[in-house]
């Protein structure tokens, strides 16, 4: 269902082809990691402007910091601890946030082509 909801927005925003389909599957992964770490407590929140898509994926735990987002890829020694690393092949841009409310993983795709660096 979050699937669906959230290629919904993002079509409506403007998102298509491959890069709403990266959205859509790293959204998903990063809802997948709240059910799996965060005891499925958490929520997700979009939102768009006339360049970017951005959903949020937040949980009430606050394990993920920052530094997580730089996670390189696992290699195939190991089973799991991809997610974050793909979420950052997939999309524009991958940031995490902690407070006291928890950890927010914010997905950001660019409607258009990719930005360019300022």
């Amino acid at each position: 269902m979050l699937r669906g909801l959230v290629r919904s927005y993002a079509v409506e925003a403007g998102l298509s082809g491959v890069r709403l389909q990266d959205l859509v599957l790293a959204v998903n992964e990063a809802a997948a990691n709240v059910l799996d770490h965060a005891h499925g407590e958490g929520d997700v929140q979009a939102w768009h402007d006339d360049r970017f898509v951005m959903v949020e994926v937040r949980d009430c735990l606050g394990h993920l910091v920052p530094a997580h987002a730089d996670a390189g890829n696992p290699g195939v020694a190991t089973l799991r601890g991809r997610g974050l690393w793909l979420m950052r092949q997939l999309c524009d841009e991958v940031k995490i946030t902690r407070d006291a409310q928890g950890s927010a993983v914010l997905l950001r795709q660019a409607l258009g082509d990719v930005p360019t660096h300022d």
